[in-house]
């Protein structure tokens, strides 16, 4: 019987954050060996821990296999060696033994040092510049012919996350989603933390802005006031959506319903189900939803607040759309390549009501970017855990009522 071993190490606060324990239990479910050496437990909260790992297996493919498990924990080869690059053979595609990222803080060693790989993210490729002096992640689409991918596993060092300091529903990401957990507390830690970056933001901070994903049920279910009162008062800095929730929130102001159903009747109306169709076609003569708000058409809501403040939006088409309205990107690949353009800087991300753009911007979310999943479907925030966005906190409740009890927690009071 053959035998294989590789030696791998682990740094960090990988005792508080149950990182090693994670690691050792990967190794045997897989049915590997192991053996600890060189174990230094820090003293202090702030001093880091560190152990060799020895692992032993009977092939090479089960030892790879383990090795690819345990990376996305932190655990790097010891052998000291930078790491191996080949060319792409041709635009948008990538050599066959290509590194394929975690959405944690990564690091490639290049000539003896370690490079941080900027813009990373999950389920891409790394790329290295020509003189060797910086590294990264990169969609396999925008490959080009030539360019110096990172392969194997060698001199690639990833770096789990610590347990959060602050005592708050982050410090607690990863815990099952629950329909019968109580959501007042979180939604508190939710309010403060966005107090604080609201604060942040006046100082000029790079990485202090509140991203919102939404879907249409935000209207449907009444929390239309909340997220614009959100806007208005500089809460919210970024918001992702699609044509739906867009043509709901100008269906309301024109017509005072959503889907046909009469927002404030608490009915459907007679040919409502006509309304958003001809909300777009009127959008769609102004030519844009920033000229139907400057022009008047559009008063009240959440483009109208989007545009007065100044808050971006990207809207992503999908293909069941009406429509669709000017300005949703009906091409997904460039609609993705958008999305991503605007995450740099994101401190805080909201995902509220829509399964698609939770999932969509999850996978574009460095772990380092904390994450709220909301939704009335338990399914929608354990399939973002499943995924790999396990720095997101799930809420099992609806959006009106999400939204309406964080306005309240950061001011609101009508």
């Amino acid at each position: 019987m053959d035998h294989c071993e590789e030696q791998v190490w682990l740094h960090g606060h990988i005792i508080d954050s149950l990182v090693l324990a994670k690691v050792l239990d990967l190794i045997v479910m897989m049915g590997g060996t192991f053996d600890l050496s060189d174990v230094h437990i820090g003293r202090t909260k702030e001093e880091p821990s560190r152990v060799h790992i020895r692992i032993h297996t009977t092939s090479r493919t089960l030892l790879d296999n383990i090795l690819k498990a345990i990376q996305p924990h932190g655990a790097s080869i010891a052998r000291e060696a930078d790491c191996r690059t080949d060319a792409a053979p041709a635009d948008g595609l990538l050599p066959d033994d290509f590194y394929a990222t975690t959405h944690l803080p990564t690091q490639v060693r290049i000539d003896g040092r370690w490079v941080p790989v900027d813009r990373i993210e999950m389920d891409l490729a790394i790329v290295v510049d020509e003189q060797g002096s910086t590294a990264h992640a990169l969609p396999m689409g925008d490959v080009r012919q030539g360019a110096r991918i990172v392969v194997g596993r060698e001199g690639v060092r990833v770096t789990p996350l610590p347990r959060p300091q602050e005592r708050d529903v982050f410090g607690f990401m990863g815990s099952p989603v629950s329909t019968e957990r109580p959501h007042g507390h979180a939604i508190s830690d939710i309010a403060a933390r966005m107090r604080r970056l609201r604060e942040q933001r006046k100082q000029d901070h790079a990485d202090s802005r509140v991203l919102l994903a939404g879907g249409p049920a935000i209207i449907h279910a009444g929390g239309r006031e909340a997220l614009t009162w959100l806007i208005e008062q500089g809460f919210i800095h970024l918001l992702f959506c699609g044509n739906a929730l867009a043509a709901h929130d100008m269906e309301a102001d024109l017509f005072g319903t959503s889907l046909g159903y009469g927002l404030t009747a608490g009915r459907a109306v007679p040919h409502g189900h006509e309304h958003h169709l001809r909300t777009i076609n009127r959008i769609r003569a102004i030519g844009s939803i920033d000229a139907a708000v400057t022009s008047g058409v559009i008063t009240q809501g959440i483009m109208a607040a989007c545009v007065r403040h100044g808050v971006p939006m990207i809207m992503s088409g999908t293909i069941r759309d009406d429509g669709p309205l000017p300005g949703v990107i009906t091409d997904s690949v460039n609609a993705q390549s958008a999305m991503r353009a605007m995450i740099p800087g994101v401190g805080l991300a909201l995902l509220v009501a829509s399964t698609l753009h939770a999932v969509a911007t999850g996978n574009l979310l460095p772990a380092t970017v904390p994450t709220v999943c909301v939704d009335i479907n338990p399914s929608v925030p354990t399939k973002l855990t499943d995924r790999g966005s396990f720095q997101a906190v799930g809420l099992v409740m609806d959006a009106a009522s999400f939204l309406t009890e964080l306005a309240r927690a950061l001011g609101r009071t009508t």
